[in-house]
């Protein structure tokens, strides 16, 4: 997973509320494991209307979406994160979202920023002209109008989103503590070892060998 300090560009002016995870991907595009290829299906159904806001020139390729309550509600499936993350968005505004997809959103990398409805109506009418910037140094959202939004996030989150840390990447930057406690557990309890000889040796309780 990538570092993510500071997003900067064009945002999607959506701010649609209560988008669940079946708009965010269907149902049928749940039949891969890869998140390769799912920014295809991300809101497929929206998609399906001339002149939508996600097919529209002005904001191709947008880091940023700006989105209404509930976000994310609906199925668990992490597919929804990987199709965001897969389709180029980064971070997502919204004044609340469902649990289980702020957590998918920050493992895959995408920046959950909470903020009030009255900023995100302004954020909306800003980036149908310009670029908008989420900072999670100062954990600030701002426009080129001098525009300053503060929020924000559980600083475990926004280390692991800073950092590039995802679960896998947690485990292996505890490396070296693992691999100490294992050694330690293997010489003071040799007989939990792979590698012990248990044959002739009796089981406790049983009376076999």
């Amino acid at each position: 997973m990538n570092p993510v300090r500071r997003v900067e560009g064009r945002a999607y002016p959506w701010g649609a509320k209560n988008i669940d995870t079946d708009v965010i991907i269907p149902a049928h595009w749940l039949k891969t494991i890869s998140r390769a290829g799912l920014g295809k299906g991300a809101f497929e159904t929206v998609r399906s209307t001339p002149g939508n806001i996600f097919d529209d020139p002005r904001y191709a390729s947008a880091p940023i979406l700006i989105a209404g309550d509930n976000f994310g509600c609906g199925s668990s499936r992490e597919h929804a994160a990987w199709a965001l993350r897969d389709m180029g968005i980064v971070a997502v505004i919204a004044p609340s979202y469902s649990d289980i997809f702020s957590g998918n959103a920050v493992k895959n990398g995408i920046v959950p920023v909470v903020l009030p409805q009255d900023a995100i109506d302004r954020l909306v009418e800003v980036a149908r002209t310009d670029q908008i910037t989420v900072d999670l140094e100062t954990m600030t959202v701002t426009t080129p109008f001098q525009d300053r939004f503060e929020f924000s996030l559980d600083p475990f989150r926004r280390q692991c989103l800073m950092e590039g840390l995802d679960e896998i990447g947690l485990t292996l930057a505890r490396d070296t503590a693992i691999s100490k406690y294992e050694s330690a557990v293997a010489a003071e309890r040799p007989w939990l070892s792979r590698e012990t000889k248990h044959a002739g040796v009796a089981v406790e309780g049983t009376g076999r060998p």
